[in-house]
């Protein structure tokens, strides 16, 4: 174990917390820290506040945003009946970088978990049945994980969604069993996409 001062040791315990940071990955981090000016730091510092204070959700759809609707919901040259549903935020970002997806998305904050105690009630899965409802939707793509939090939502919102009379399918081609959207790479998504199933 490195000899840190105990102000870099505090700094390290912050860091190991977040996704994907070990003790390495912290001592390179606090490598990074310490070579840079002091002006680069704060500007660092400035833009980690002013996301947290800025960034919020969209009211439709609950992608991130800073304003009260996201960017895609804004689009007019989006398609505004095909909705994909994902789990998280950073699935939406992985749809888009295929860049082959021209309708908007409802993002579930999260998945249903029995082992870790979370239910239907727990996502955002009200708003969605109001979207469907109100909005005309002709399709939607349920595009959760592979893996078996992702299938039992995929299979519950199939339940319910069905009977509303839309188009439903399940992103196919392509994902690994048990894998996640974010980690899939652009033409993987883009096939999925375009050999999506009815179900």
């Amino acid at each position: 174990m490195a000899n840190y001062t105990e102000s870099i040791e505090k700094l390290i315990e912050r860091l190991i917390k977040l996704p994907g940071i070990g003790r390495r990955s912290a001592d390179r981090i606090i490598g990074y820290i310490l070579d840079a000016d002091l002006s680069e730091i704060k500007l660092l510092s400035e833009a980690i506040s002013r996301m947290k204070e800025n960034v919020r959700v969209c009211r439709i759809c609950h992608n991130l945003s800073e304003e009260e609707l996201c960017k895609i919901c804004r689009d007019p040259r989006r398609r505004q009946d095909i909705i994909c549903i994902v789990e998280k935020h950073s699935d939406v970002t992985a749809i888009e970088k295929a860049g082959t997806f021209d309708g908007v998305y409802h993002v579930l904050m999260g998945s249903i978990s029995p082992l870790e105690g979370r239910g239907p009630a727990d996502l955002k899965i009200e708003s969605l049945l109001k979207r469907i409802k109100e909005n005309h939707i002709k399709e939607i793509i349920i595009a959760t994980d592979a893996d078996t939090e992702g299938e039992t939502t995929a299979l519950y919102l199939t339940k319910i969604i069905k009977p509303l009379g839309v188009t439903l399918s399940r992103i196919g081609l392509g994902l690994p069993v048990g894998s996640n959207l974010e980690y899939a790479d652009a033409d993987t998504l883009s096939k999925s996409l375009e050999s999506r199933r009815a179900i």
